[in-house]
């Protein structure tokens, strides 16, 4: 599992969109209305974002990373890969055959 916030949803859906159909994850889930506060520049910040959860296995990551800094508007974006300790085993099969 990945995250990524992006400025609004309607970015993060051209981002997803493309991640899906390049076959870079199995999916992303979009959610809205997220606040982020963080010091950029020497500056507290506050603003609203849209979390992407990004489902894809970890032979992907490198590309996917790549990908996003391609197409991601900000100059320092958020990526964290987590590890997933357990799932539904058809869950995660349909996640590895989707993108590999």
């Amino acid at each position: 599992m990945v995250f990524v916030t992006v400025p609004d949803q309607e970015q993060g859906r051209r981002i997803a969109d493309l991640l899906v159909s390049e076959k870079l994850c199995a999916c992303a889930s979009l959610s809205e209305g997220y606040t982020s506060v963080f010091i950029w520049k020497a500056c507290l910040e506050t603003t609203s974002e849209t979390l992407m959860i990004i489902k894809t296995h970890s032979s992907k990551l490198e590309n996917l990373e790549a990908r996003i800094r391609e197409l991601h508007p900000y100059e320092v974006f958020e990526f964290l890969a987590v590890p997933v300790l357990y799932g539904n085993a058809a869950y995660l099969n349909w996640v590895k055959e989707a993108v590999i």
